[in-house]
Parts: structure tokens; C-alpha cells; sequence
């Protein structure tokens, strides 16, 4: 675990290194790498695996300035790369981090060996009820950890599978990024727009919901945008996947990795080579 300079600022990453296909990690808004360890833990050895924490947020400097973007996000994944001498590598984003998934798959395609969006910010953007985004907010400025908390654990959608103690922690995670990080980074969120440019997307990608989210209609809807994509959504599960069903999404994330995009027309591509050779 250590920090390094991207982007005049100071960024937090980990590094289990060793020269294998490299899979690095991105957390999704407000969150932090605490979403990842018992995910990496729970995958096949031999991999290099890459953990960072965005400007703002978890264990990385929290600048005062306007550059809490989507845009800047997907700049300081390729700085935090390109200093560690990686050329290519797979990405895995949730939420937020999936939005700078589907930008860095648009705008540094050569870069990314495959591609996994993990109930990603929608490509049109994120719409939500009206006056929800003014309640959470009153919340956070508010800093009222206990309902946060209560929220987070009645709206569970599988309760049995929450962990109270990482829960609590992932709420104070996210009170404690910067109110850039915190007001910016949803304004960025709500104005993302790439869903005419997803054709465009080459790059082998899973796509990764859950049922009961508010976002997988989108995510599906996105999904058959893709040209080169897989899905896979998970029943009775909410947005936080990596936390809800741990053992599942890392065994779907390490059969992706392993076998890529598998779909009807790969199969029948297969079916039409085997009977030509």
C-alpha cells in the first residue's frame, strides 16, 4: 500500500505485483478500495492485482479544487498505469467506476485487455426520484452516520448477507470524502453521456447487475448497445454487489477473465469454424 504524484495529486494504490495479466480496481462513488480486498482474495493466483482509490476519496488527497470528473478520473486511472509500467490491463469499475469504465473503453480502448462494468453509472446518466438526491445529501452535510447506517442495512436486499461492521465502515467511508468529491463527482454523474458513442466500445466487456438496483434496466439496455459484451445479473441483489454476494461475483469476474465474452453469436461462430476446419 502507497500513494504516488498523478495528476498533482497524491493517489492511493495497491500493488500485489509480479508479472501477471494485470486487473486493477476501481470503487464507485463515495466509496473507497475497501470494497476490493475480499474480492481479490477470493480470486485465482498468478494475477497482478491493482487496487486505487480516487482524488477525494478513501486514502487519497482531497484537493480543493473542480476537477472531481469523470473526465479527471479516467485521466488518473491511466496516470496511476503508466507509473507503474503497465501497458495493458483489465479494468473492473463499480458504479462510478464503471462510468470511467465505459470511458476509458472509448477513449484508451488499446489500453485495456477486457473491460467489467459492475452496476455501472448508466451511459445516459443517472435520473433519480425527485427530491431522493436532496435527502441523501441533507444527510451527508448533515453527518448523520445513523441513518445512513439504517438505510443502508434495511434496504439491503439480501440482509442476511450484510456484514454490520463493513457496512458501518463503508458509511463512514463515505462521509469522510471531500464535499468536491461529494457534490461534483454526482453532477459529473448525472451529466455523463456516451450512449451514442457505445458502438464504438470494442473491447470485451461484462456487464454485471443486480436485480433488485435501480440501475439495472439501464445496465441492460446498455448492455445490448455493446458490440462485444457479456451480462450477468444477480437475483435478489441490490447495488453493492461486491459486498452482497462476495464468493458469486468473484467467481463470475474470475469465469470472465478465463473465458472472455461468451454469447450466442460466439457460439455459433465457434459451431461455423469447427465444421470449416
Amino acid at each position: 500500500m502507497a500513494t504516488m504524484t498523478v495528476n498533482d495529486t497524491e493517489i492511493w494504490y495497491d500493488d500485489s505485483g509480479g508479472d501477471g495479466e494485470v486487473v486493477l480496481f476501481h470503487h464507485g462513488y463515495t466509496g473507497s478500495h475497501d470494497t476490493w480486498p475480499q474480492i481479490i482474495e477470493r480470486m485465482a493466483p498468478g494475477r497482478r492485482y491493482v487496487m486505487m482509490d480516487a482524488r477525494g476519496a478513501g486514502d487519497s488527497a482531497r484537493p480543493d479544487d473542480d476537477r472531481y470528473t469523470m473526465a479527471q478520473y479516467t485521466d488518473d486511472v491511466i496516470g496511476v498505469v503508466d507509473a507503474l509500467g503497465i501497458d495493458t490491463f483489465t479494468y473492473v469499475g463499480h458504479s462510478m467506476g464503471g462510468g470511467i469504465g465505459f470511458l476509458l473503453g472509448l477513449d484508451h480502448g488499446s489500453r485495456l485487455d477486457k473491460l467489467v462494468l459492475v452496476a455501472p453509472v448508466p451511459s445516459g446518466g443517472v435520473v433519480t426520484p425527485p427530491g431522493m438526491r436532496e435527502a441523501g445529501a441533507a444527510l451527508w452535510h448533515a453527518r448523520n452516520e445513523e441513518e445512513l447506517l439504517r438505510q443502508r442495512l434495511v434496504g439491503a436486499a439480501r440482509p442476511e448477507s450484510i456484514d454490520p461492521v463493513r457496512t458501518k465502515n463503508g458509511v463512514s467511508r463515505a462521509l469522510s470524502v471531500s464535499v468536491g468529491h461529494y457534490e461534483q463527482s454526482w453532477d459529473s454523474i448525472a451529466a455523463f453521456d456516451v450512449t451514442d458513442r457505445l458502438g464504438e466500445l470494442t473491447t470485451p466487456t461484462l456487464i454485471i447487475g443486480g436485480a433488485a438496483d435501480g440501475l439495472v434496466k439501464a445496465n441492460v439496455e446498455d448492455y445490448l448497445r455493446l458490440p462485444r459484451a457479456s451480462l450477468h445479473v444477480f437475483s435478489r441483489v441490490g447495488h453493492l454487489i461486491p459486498g452482497e454476494v462476495p464468493d458469486e461475483f468473484a467467481a463470475v469476474l474470475d469465469d470472465f477473465l478465463v473465458n472472455g465474452v461468451v454469447t450466442a453469436g460466439t457460439l455459433a461462430k465457434r459451431v461455423a469454424e469447427d465444421a470449416s476446419a
